[in-house]
């Protein structure tokens, strides 16, 4: 549908599917698109707003509340010298007090806004009130008087004020300031009425001055912009409910339009193209983005260079190609935003929720991108990027950890795509107090039930963090990251619990156990003999476990256990590592490398006789890797033995000697078997 150049003042469009319409260089005021369908309509260059019948009576309007004013100002300066009239009112005390009371509503009018000098006035009318039983009559009846000239002053100027802000009306102030210093002189006499005069005039200048900032979008007379342009919007055109995602505004007139919500339905501005829209702050924007006067100027100036849009809500707005180099977007909302080919350079995207936005080909380099929030809908499509900092302030040593961290270095074209694609597509799992192997494999198991997707293979790292471990785990694009987050966590930390409990108890029996066998052996002593059978030679058993029966406890206590295990193990491992070829260079070789850290494990006493056991197990792993290290299988299992090493050696105090010599030995295995490091 073209509707490009057409006169279409007070045309309804009301309820109609106007997708893709062409409006361009129309011109629509007062027509009405309430609850239409304008997906990606063209609304560039047409000018809306009031039609000629509803911008007469406006003028008409606020040029009679203009004089109103005037009316209102001219008693207000009759009464600031009521009581300096020679006569029987005759008290300057009392007209002290009045030209007092002005003084401070002028002063918090100016520095607080119009909001804070009437809740002055107020105070005073009780104060004024409350005076009249203690104070002279006169006296308490110049607080009346001049509270009672400020709230009519106020009232009939402010509403004037609010209409000459919504018409722009430049000779209301003039007609208000004429009228108000003529009723100051009549009322008051030739003599007086100069002051008078001055006063009303002043009461004048203060509206025009409330006018100026309420049109430059001072908050703290928001209240009577709100007011003047809803007055100016009335029988302007309408978008009330209207859909207009995607529609273009580039340099359209917006004047006295109504963007506000229905009763049955939302008007919907989602990635609207306001480029240099002109008078979109004289409009009724509701709680739209566009509320915000510093999101106004950015969507239709497009320039944000070096501006601070901290906290700010840019959602679904529409910034493709706009200048945001040095800009600060701290936890701004960004999500769904269109940024294709925006310039952030040096932008500090700290924390800022960018969830489905669109970055294709826009210019991140020099950017901080410190705990921003990005999923697998984030776009980040051949995105221009040199490097990029994850840390606002400068750490202990100075560092803002720059990536690459080579500062000679810089990301080829895709490197940072595939940097962050590989983020996004993964699950890291902060475990506390560090990983409990068996709540870890119990959790694990569970977690593989309820997510078919995940495998063992899934596991991309376990690393040590200060006392934690974290866990990353790589997850399909569209995972529901929360959901595996949870489906790990709950049973794992329940593990946690329910093992702790188990060696709580096993410690207390252990203490009553240690007890009773100690009187037990006092009791009976232990006598070893020595049997000599046949022709003299001597039987030993190999059997380490001793069988004690103690009293009312009963079972057996077997000594064995761990120590021959391990010793079981370590065999098997030296048997496996033996088979791999000697180092034929000056450098130790996949042989050496493995043996050292064999005897590394096994002399470690910060690791329990389990711990050695399972550690020796993936040194073995280790072994028969190296053994065909081109078999994808085998690398496959190796990958997963460094993951368990690394996680096993994270959980040791930084003393430990087994976490010394692996930060050393386990880079030199994975490089010398063509694994990742």
């Amino acid at each position: 549908m073209d509707f490009s150049g057409q006169n279409l003042r007070g045309r309804n469009f009301r309820g109609q599917d106007l997708t893709g319409a062409n409006f361009s260089h129309a011109d629509i005021r007062g027509a009405n698109f309430s609850n239409a369908i304008l997906r990606g309509a063209n609304f560039t260059g047409a000018k809306a707003g009031l039609q000629k019948r509803w911008a007469v009576s406006l003028v008409i309007f606020s040029l009679l509340l203009s004089a109103f004013s005037g009316l209102f100002s001219g008693i207000a300066g009759y009464l600031a010298i009521y009581y300096f009239i020679p006569g029987d009112n005759f008290n300057p005390v009392a007209g002290g007090i009045v030209l007092l009371i002005y003084t401070l509503f002028f002063t918090l009018t100016i520095r607080q806004g119009i909001a804070a000098a009437l809740g002055f006035v107020v105070i005073a009318v009780a104060g004024a009130i409350a005076g009249a039983g203690v104070v002279a009559g006169a006296i308490a009846g110049a607080g009346v008087v001049a509270v009672a000239g400020v709230v009519a002053v106020a009232g009939a100027g402010a509403t004037t004020v609010a209409v000459a802000v919504a018409g722009a009306i430049a000779g209301a102030g003039a007609i208000a300031g004429a009228i108000a210093g003529a009723v100051a002189v009549v009322v008051a006499g030739a003599i007086a009425g100069a002051v008078a005069g001055a006063v009303a005039v002043a009461f004048t200048l203060l509206s025009a001055y409330i006018a100026w900032r309420a049109l430059r979008g001072d908050e703290k007379f928001a209240l009577i912009r709100t007011i003047g342009v809803a007055f100016g919007a009335i029988g302007g055109t309408s978008f009330c409910g209207a859909d207009l995602t995607d529609a273009d505004f580039t340099k359209a007139i917006i004047k006295s339009t109504n963007f506000n919500h229905t009763r049955q339905k939302q008007t919907i501005l989602h990635q609207v193209c306001w480029s240099n829209a002109t008078k979109l702050d004289r409009a009724r924007l509701g709680t739209s983005i566009l509320a915000n006067p510093a999101v106004c100027e950015l969507l239709t100036i497009r320039n944000g260079y070096k501006k601070s849009y901290k906290n700010v809500d840019l959602y679904n707005a529409n910034l493709k190609g706009i200048n945001l180099e040095c800009a600060n977007l701290e936890q701004a909302n960004l999500s769904h935003a269109a940024l294709q080919q925006a310039n952030l350079n040096h932008a500090n995207l700290t924390k800022t929720l960018a969830v489905g936005a669109d970055f294709s080909q826009a210019y991140l380099t020099g950017a901080c991108l410190e705990s921003w929030n990005i999923d697998h809908t984030t776009k980040l499509d051949r995105v221009d990027c040199q490097f990029v900092y994850l840390l606002e302030q400068p750490n202990a040593i100075g560092s803002r950890e720059r990536r690459p961290h080579d500062p000679d270095k810089v990301f080829q074209p895709g490197d940072f795509e595939k940097l962050y694609k590989k983020i996004m597509d993964t699950v890291q799992i902060l475990l506390r107090d560090g990983m409990n192997r068996e709540a870890f494999a119990a959790a694990f198991q569970e977690l593989m039930q309820k997510n078919p997707d995940i495998t063992h293979e899934s596991i991309l790292a376990i690393e040590r963090k200060g006392s934690d471990a974290l866990l990353t785990l790589e997850v399909a694009p569209d995972a529901d990251k929360a959901k595996i987050s949870q489906d790990f966590l709950k049973p794992y930390e329940d593990q946690v619990r329910q093992l702790q409990a188990k060696i709580d108890h096993l410690q207390q029996l252990r203490s009553a156990d240690i007890k009773d066998i100690a009187l037990e052996l006092a009791r009976h002593p232990l006598n070893v003999t020595n049997q000599a059978v046949g022709t003299g030679t001597m039987q030993e058993t190999n059997d380490s476990s001793r069988n004690i029966n103690i009293g009312n406890i009963g079972g057996n206590f077997n000594a064995s256990g761990q120590a021959l295990n391990l010793g079981d193990i370590s065999g098997n491992v030296t048997n496996t590592i033996n088979q791999l070829p000697e180092s034929t260079t000056e450098q130790p070789g996949i042989k050496e490398l493995l043996t050292e850290l064999q005897t590394a494990i096994a002399s470690d006493s910060e690791l329990s006789g389990k711990g050695k056991t399972n550690a020796l197990e993936q040194v073995k792993t280790l072994a028969e890797v190296g053994q065909n290290p081109e078999q994808p299988e085998k690398k496959s299992l190796g990958e997963k033995a460094m993951i368990f090493l690394k996680g096993t050696i994270a959980n040791l105090p930084d003393t430990a000697k087994l976490a010394e010599a692996s930060s050393k030995l386990l880079p030199l295995i994975a490089k010398a078997l063509g694994l990742p490091v």
